[in-house]
């Protein structure tokens, strides 16, 4: 026969109590595991940047103004592109409601009009303010062909002139473009890298674009040597065009008038004043020809006693 158990041993032990200082496992979901302690603190985190910006065009553009488009959509990493829209379809309603749609909260409008004259709208939506600007000098990347390349979906270094902090129009044009052409922070399609600058600087009232590339001598490691940071030089990548400013509006496309240049001659009254030039010409030669006649005719010439003279 078997040995008895010793009663001490037939006693059930007491469970164990659970230390309630030790920190509980975090949640296991299908992207890992997710800790509360981290959600809670990127949730206390300042302001972030979230500025998306749509660039669309109007229907009937130039293949010129095209290329520019697409180019200004491949600086900007930050970008949704929209198909074309009509560009007088309600007054900037259909345009508003595109934006809203798209998640933005700026856009770039690209307008053209008689297949020759590019006017770009510079919008904050939907309480705006927008701002509207005739094209000139447009030189797109793939006509000029320069050196500069840079990575694309970096993000750029805004430098603006001292001339925009003369005027309030001047400080608000510079508010919109920065927060228009500035990449944000963290930026899913951005690159963490600082390799091309914005240069935006105004001469005769016009607000003249230029990107170049930030190039820094290397060694053959690709290490930079010591003292290249002081050698730092701007190569010019593209494109460039001029902005010369029209209207300053109070709403998104629309609204009360801010401001107007008063130095502003829109192009049909320039090619206006060539055909005039053109038809002053043509006028001046029909007069020369009616005072020719009437000087014949006034002053008729004497009769040739020696005219006859061969004829038999």
């Amino acid at each position: 026969m078997g040995k008895k158990r010793k009663h001490s041993e037939t006693q059930v032990e007491a469970p164990v109590k659970k230390d309630e200082s030790a920190p509980e496992r975090p949640k296991r979901t299908l992207m890992g595991w997710k800790d509360k302690g981290e959600v809670k603190e990127s949730d206390s985190q300042g302001f972030r940047n979230k500025e998306k910006v749509m660039i669309t065009c109007s229907r009937r553009i130039n293949y010129r103004y095209r290329h520019l488009m697409l180019n200004m959509v491949s600086l900007l990493p930050h970008c949704k592109k929209d198909n074309k829209v009509e560009s007088r379809s309600s007054n900037g309603a259909t345009l508003n409601e595109l934006i809203e749609l798209r998640s933005c909260s700026s856009c770039l409008f690209f307008e053209c009009r008689k297949h020759q004259d590019l006017y770009l709208w510079m919008a904050r939506c939907p309480g705006g303010p927008s701002v509207k600007f005739l094209v000139n000098a447009v030189h797109t990347m793939e006509e000029l062909k320069l050196t500069g390349n840079h990575l694309k979906g970096s993000r750029p270094i805004l430098t603006f002139s001292a001339n925009f902090e003369k005027d309030a129009h001047w400080k608000l044009m510079k508010e919109v473009i920065t927060q228009i052409f500035g990449t944000p922070k963290e930026y899913r399609k951005s690159k963490p890298y600082y390799d091309h600058v914005f240069v935006f600087s105004i001469v005769d009232d016009h607000i003249w674009f230029r990107n170049y590339q930030i190039t820094v001598p290397h060694n053959e490691s690709d290490k930079v040597a010591r003292g290249g940071l002081d050698k730092m030089t701007l190569v010019e990548v593209g494109p460039r065009f001029c902005l010369n400013p029209i209207k300053i509006f109070g709403g998104s496309f629309g609204g009360p008038t801010l401001y107007e240049n008063p130095f502003y001659i829109s192009p049909n009254q320039i090619r206006a004043l060539e055909k005039r030039q053109k038809a002053g010409k043509y006028a001046k030669k029909v007069k020369a020809k009616t005072r020719r006649k009437m000087h014949e005719l006034s002053n008729p010439l004497e009769p040739d006693e020696f005219a006859d003279m061969w004829k038999d």
